[in-house]
């Protein structure tokens, strides 16, 4: 069955419960609110090293400097939440996008007035501030944020250059704005029609083979065409970044990723390794497979994701999809249903694709005192009604650990991607137990290719970024030498079955976590092997996990990920534990293989 999605029907979310436009006098109101938190903040200068000898009134500083620091964070980053979820549905709209670097530039100058305060913490020795939780426990709440705070002690700078970073951002960014702006912009040409690059992208899983490969065409001419700018901010990015890792003198590039996630190098190496030798036995066995169904040799890279028959795909409508997560979500405990009801009775989704609105999809939590907002460009595919659960796992994850406040909410993104992932993971089981026979198999394939993109085709980004990375320290890259890298890491990963054809080597240019967050993309890989872990507790012991994976999202950013995985007898230091996961993809594709033949 194939229900009509009408763009029409799709919500829009309104953001006037933050503010109501960019003249809104409560915008002015929040500055001068986050200015007075740091007025006060600042008489604390000085004082917490000047206490580092009276454990009890250096834990009464630190608590109350924190608390001060959180209230200035709140007002800033709510007008700052505004400023991008606005402005990220109105990519051509160059109001906004001067309002959201306007809004920017004056946070990042009212921000940097309290610098001081983790330079100064970072001054004192480990016993000092031990002796110093000790003595207060309003100040040993705030536990797990010093914790982040003191990771980065090695790599802090001066007082006056760490002003200097926080006063550039601002200008820094704009080459982010360039990047969101150019593709905003693109159209892409396939036949009569003028697709917006989310469209296009949604385009090359059709039926229909000619209209996939007229998408690819167009798409890579688009990429082509913006391919000297989209190249321009990447490398311009790369190299502001390679000279403040030298200054913080960090041994790699993606180490400050490191410390930002709570994770131990060894574990994403150990990650990188159990992924990148399954790829014969996973992606390359399964794109082999998928080209006999389809009755090729190979697939072409426009196949990629295309399904298995020329019959239309059955699509959702928006209320059929809201139907499925809520069931899906309930199955595991109402509570988890309960997280997303408002968020569809308020208009607090954006869901209708149109022109100007940035491709991509997330879940903004603003701060802890408010509500999430979910951004996506839903077309009624099997992947937007997984793509909503995605969200929607997010935002369930941000609400039940809210109650913790923003800085300990705050989780790194090792576990931000587990309740996500977890929801995906939930609706797929609704679909597969719902289908017939006819569509199990597709589903099936779904099923593995959503793994393939999530776990394969991550590392393989985290991959290119490391040797792009690598390259950049040598001088800029060209659009043709970063679009060779692009090949060598995609045909590794990928394999013989599917070939890279002409104009594929563009395809690197959409790809905005390389510009909005570099070596953020290795982070969905360990949360989706991390997330087929749990799913196998759960199939243990359904009752005994609900508690357990609550306290887990509850927890935000409280816990490291090996102490939080620890509850769950889960350890992401030891190799089997990600060699683990591939089986289970691997014994997905033996699935695929026997049914096919």
């Amino acid at each position: 069955m194939t229900a009509h999605v009408s763009p029409d029907t799709l919500p829009i979310w309104r953001l006037d419960d933050l503010y109501a436009g960019r003249e809104d006098p409560r915008i002015d109101a929040d500055f001068d609110a986050a200015a007075a938190a740091n007025a006060e903040l600042l008489t604390l200068e000085g004082r917490l090293v000047g206490s580092r000898s009276d454990p009890a009134a250096l834990g009464g500083l630190l608590d109350q400097g924190v608390r001060l620091h959180e209230a200035a964070s709140n007002a800033l980053w709510r007008i700052g939440a505004f400023a991008g979820l606005a402005a990220s549905t109105a990519r051509d709209d160059p109001d906004w996008a001067r309002f959201e670097a306007d809004i920017r530039t004056r946070s990042a100058g009212i921000g940097a007035e309290s610098l001081f305060f983790t330079l100064e913490i970072n001054q004192l020795e480990d016993a000092e501030i031990e002796a110093a939780l000790a003595a207060s426990s309003d100040a040993a709440r705030w536990r797990p944020w010093l914790r982040r705070v003191r990771a980065f002690r090695p790599h802090e700078l001066s007082a006056d250059l760490e002003r200097i970073l926080v006063d550039r951002g601002p200008a820094v960014a704009n080459w982010t704005r360039l990047y969101d702006e150019t593709l905003a912009r693109m159209k892409v040409r396939a036949g009569r029609r003028r697709l917006t690059l989310p469209e296009a992208l949604n385009a090359l899983s059709d039926p229909n083979p000619e209209e996939r490969r007229r998408v690819a065409s167009g798409l890579s001419s688009a990429l082509a065409e913006s391919g000297p700018t989209l190249a321009l901010a990447l490398n311009t990015l790369a190299f502001e970044k390679q000279v403040e890792d030298r200054w913080r003198r960090y041994p790699d590039p993606v180490a400050g990723r490191h410390l930002g996630n709570e994770v131990d190098p060894e574990a994403v190496h150990a990650l990188e390794t159990a992924v990148s030798s399954g790829y014969a036995r996973v992606s390359h066995r399964y794109y082999r497979l998928k080209a006999k169904v389809m009755g090729r040799t190979a697939l072409d890279h426009w196949d990629r994701n295309a399904p298995l028959d020329s019959v239309a795909p059955r699509t959702w409508t928006w209320p059929e999809a809201r139907a499925i997560v809520e069931a899906s979500f309930r199955d595991l405990a109402p509570r988890f249903a309960d997280g997303t009801r408002d968020l569809f009775e308020q208009p607090w989704i954006d869901a209708r694709p149109r022109p100007g609105k940035q491709s991509g999809a997330y879940s903004h939590p603003v701060i802890a005192p408010h509500h999430p907002y979910v951004f996506l460009n839903y077309m009624g595919e099997r992947r937007d009604v997984l793509t909503l659960a995605h969200e929607l796992g997010h935002a369930v994850h941000q609400r039940l650990c809210a109650p913790l406040g923003t800085l300990l909410a705050d989780t790194p993104l090792t576990l931000a991607e587990t309740a996500s992932i977890f929801g995906e993971g939930l609706v797929f089981e609704r679909l597969l137990a719902e289908a017939g026979p006819a569509e199990r198999r597709g589903l099936l394939a779904g099923q593995i290719e959503d793994g393939l993109n999530t776990v394969v085709r991550q590392m393989a980004f985290h991959q290119f970024e490391t040797r792009f990375h690598a390259a950049r320290l040598n001088g800029e890259l060209s659009p043709e030498a970063i679009g060779g890298l692009w090949l060598e890491v995609m045909g590794e990963s990928l394999g013989p079955a599917v070939r890279l054809n002409a104009g594929y080597e563009h395809y690197w240019g959409y790809i905005s976590h390389f510009v909005h967050s570099p070596f953020y993309v290795y982070a969905y890989a360990f949360g989706d092997l991390l997330v087929r872990s749990l799913m196998e507790r759960r199939r243990e012991d359904p009752v005994a996990f609900v508690p357990l994976y609550e306290d887990l999202l509850a927890s935000g950013g409280t816990r490291t990920c090996a102490e939080a995985l620890a509850r769950f007898g889960l350890d992401p230091r030891d190799p089997d534990f990600w060699a683990a996961g591939v089986r289970q993809l691997e014994r997905q594709v033996d699935a695929f293989e026997a049914l096919v033949g």
